[in-house]
């Protein structure tokens, strides 16, 4: 590698090493789908655990339009995407976290003829990425773009990473150094692309190594957010895709590693302690796979620890702490507990309801936002203990977000903030 490019190398490193430790501060801001490590962790305290429309709601804010994005938070500001109905239009929107007010509704994007979706999705539900001055959005094949979050000026755009969905864009873009990284996988192509986040040109794209050309195209599709982790001393990208798991150098896109397997249409996020990763096959018959970190090629037969079958979500992503792994089904609401060496189960119990959202661990507690409207509060012990359960007017698809001591929770009609 030249001079130049280890340079690079180091700083982006570095830059993302830096990203990483900030969010062991108590008010880190919220930057990512599921906050600054990407795994669902708040080390926030002081956190409201229980409320309702008439208790410790500091503003409900009505939201324009259909989207299941996350809110991301940076400063005083929370934003996110929505689109109209018909997905003709595509937008960004802004709130103060103080008031409640909606700063910005900035329509970037105009498409002539968006694809049919499923039901169940929005054409707005890659959730935006944020740091100091700048927010990324996407909308998958749609578009791509920068704002500067003082003006609300876009930077720069890109409409030319074509891919056919067929149920609308779901994976969410990632920040790593200088780039900014998301996966396509359709039922046509199937790639991982970086853009220099400044200018909006790209980096590197690198085409998935395994071939899926004898699937049905429906079988080819994936909608999952990678997760960018350290191994060794470097940092990998790990993205789950239909077929299988990849791990790719984030710096130039080359593949690391591969997990083979036979699900498709995955949206659950991987999740890992640093010598693990536990990632979720997809659809068919969803599988959590606990793979051991190390190794090079093709690692299905060498570093597979164990297999899950039971109780496996396909919507929410997992959460992994102090050894443990959380998970909820989308349906009936299972909560269950799983030792993340072995994957044996430890404990499980129904909450009921269906979930969509991913789950979040902050203050000693679980949150967990239904469809229906209730969060459900539980401590992460033996028992999974119930601790509260709070009910408001909207349902929740998108996952919730910390700001301080507050919670932000973006149903399907509102944006919540909820304070202690």
């Amino acid at each position: 590698m030249p001079p130049c490019h280890c340079w690079f190398a180091l700083t982006g490193l570095l830059v993302w090493l830096a990203t990483v430790a900030s969010a062991s501060e108590p008010h880190a801001s919220w930057s990512d789908f599921r906050g600054p490590r990407g795994d669902g962790h708040s080390e926030a305290t002081g956190l409201p655990w229980q409320w309702n429309e008439q208790q410790n709601v500091a503003w409900k804010t009505p939201l324009p339009g259909r989207g299941w994005s996350s809110p991301v938070v940076w400063g005083d500001q929370a934003w996110m995407t929505t689109a109209t109905e018909d997905g003709h239009r595509l937008s960004v929107l802004a709130v103060d976290l103080h008031t409640g007010r909606l700063i910005h509704e900035l329509d970037l994007f105009h498409v002539a003829e968006p694809e049919p979706i499923d039901t169940t999705n929005s054409y707005a539900s890659p959730s935006p990425v944020i740091e100091a001055g700048r927010v990324y959005v996407h909308f998958g094949t749609y578009g791509t773009a920068c704002i500067a979050t003082d003006t609300g000026k876009t930077v720069w755009a890109r409409r030319d990473f074509p891919v056919d969905h067929q149920k609308g864009p779901g994976s969410s873009p990632i920040l790593f150094g200088d780039l900014l990284i998301f996966q396509c996988d359709g039922n046509d192509v199937q790639y991982v692309v970086a853009l220099e986040k400044t200018t909006g040109r790209t980096a590197w794209r690198t085409d998935r190594s395994v071939d899926l050309s004898a699937r049905d195209p429906d079988y080819r599709k994936s909608f999952s957010t990678p997760l960018l982790l350290e191994h060794d001393g470097q940092p990998q990208l790990v993205s789950t895709a239909a077929g299988a798991v990849f791990a790719y150098d984030p710096l130039t896109g080359r593949e690391l590693w591969r997990v083979r397997y036979g699900g498709h249409t995955n949206v659950a996020r991987p999740v890992t302690d640093g010598r693990i990763v536990a990632i979720n096959t997809g659809y068919a018959r969803p599988q959590l796979w606990g793979v051991r970190l190390g190794g090079s090629g093709d690692i299905t037969d060498s570093h597979v620890l164990w297999r899950a079958t039971r109780g496996i979500p396909i919507k929410p992503s997992p959460l992994l702490i102090d050894g443990r792994l959380y998970l909820v089904t989308d349906s009936g609401g299972i909560l269950s507990c799983l030792d993340a060496a072995t994957g044996v189960e430890l404990a499980s119990r129904r909450l009921g309801g269906n979930f969509a959202a991913s789950p979040l661990y902050a203050d000693g507690r679980l949150y967990l936002c239904s469809e229906e409207g209730r969060t459900v509060v539980v401590a992460p012990d033996a028992e999974l203990s119930m601790l509260a359960e709070n009910r408001l007017d909207d349902g929740f698809v998108a996952s919730p977000a910390v700001a301080g001591r507050s919670l932000l929770l973006r149903g399907k009609r509102y944006l919540y903030r909820i304070d202690p």
